[in-house]
């Protein structure tokens, strides 16, 4: 019996590094179709692509159609595979640059929506100093919710990541960044908008509230937030606004922001003193990177625009 073919033949080519970094991609979004705007690439285009890598491995790497997309135990074992491979690139790059004393090499910073507003300029400065600093390193912006930025950061996704934590990670490096004051507010045909008199904490039991991060059971920033009545859920800042809006929930959200969208006639502040607080933005990023040089030169721009 003759020995079988190995599956990979040959050496790895620059094509072959383009369809594993598809292949990651629609891994890391979780399907081809999510896919499409990360690549900038037509689903057929993808499949085309993914077809084209099982054929250069001979091997069924992922599962697609009704039921969604699955990898298969192939599959898994070549997105372990590619990520050792990328990121053994990257460390070559990393070193040579350093003998060369040029940067070379890809940046992915991750950020919490909207929490630039009024806190832009540390960004920024950050962002200026280390384009002229590294300017041949390609850099990639990706917004998201603020728990999307940790898990990012943690599935190798973004190299750093600007968001709030509301626990340490062993795992993560962080550098205080600014602070965001949050407000609780109802709307303009909410039944408090119109108050004057003083009203009563218990009283706010009796109405709808828009579940977000610091409402969330066990990150409850004071006790009264327990007990209220949560019928919505919506951890994006701008369909927080729009539940809010509605006039039949209340909800936090950042003063920035509704000074940004110049709300303040629309939303009303409640019981800032009791319920009031503050988020404080960190960077964060991995503790063992496959890109040190790039990380450490973007955060120490951070730390100096932060100052």
């Amino acid at each position: 019996m003759g020995r079988r073919k190995a599956a990979l033949s040959g050496q790895l080519a620059d094509m072959d590094l383009r369809l594993l970094k598809v292949f990651k991609a629609v891994v890391e979004c979780g399907g081809f179709t999510p896919a499409e705007i990360h690549l900038n690439l037509a689903n057929s285009t993808i499949s085309n692509y993914i077809s084209d890598l099982e054929k250069r491995l001979d091997m069924r790497l992922c599962e697609r159609g009704r039921a969604g997309f699955s990898l298969t135990e192939q599959g898994q074992t070549v997105y372990s595979a590619t990520l050792e491979l990328l990121s053994a690139i990257d460390q070559f790059k990393n070193t040579i640059n350093q003998s060369h004393n040029r940067i070379l090499g890809d940046l992915h910073l991750g950020f919490a929506e909207h929490m630039l507003g009024v806190h832009n300029s540390s960004i920024l400065k950050a962002l200026s100093q280390f384009s002229l600093t590294a300017p041949e390193v390609n850099i990639r912006i990706s917004t998201m919710s603020s728990d999307d930025v940790i898990s990012a950061l943690l599935n190798q996704q973004v190299d750093i990541g600007i968001t709030v934590i509301s626990q340490p990670y062993p795992e993560l490096t962080t550098l205080k960044l600014f602070d965001e004051e949050m407000l609780l507010y109802c709307a303009q045909d909410h039944p408090l908008f119109s108050r004057t008199d003083e009203i009563d904490a218990a009283e706010l039991r009796q109405y709808r509230f828009v579940e977000s991060p610091r409402l969330m059971p066990g990150r409850e920033i004071h006790p009264d937030m327990k007990l209220w009545n949560k019928q919505a859920i919506a951890h994006h800042q701008e369909a927080r606004a729009t539940l809010i809006l509605s006039g039949h929930y209340l909800g936090f959200l950042p003063r920035h922001l509704v000074s940004n969208w110049r709300l303040e006639k629309d939303l009303k502040p409640l019981l800032t003193d009791q319920y009031g607080y503050t988020n404080t933005f960190k960077a964060l990023w991995r503790n063992r990177q496959h890109n040190k040089l790039i990380i450490q030169l973007f955060t120490e721009c951070l730390a100096e625009s932060a100052i």
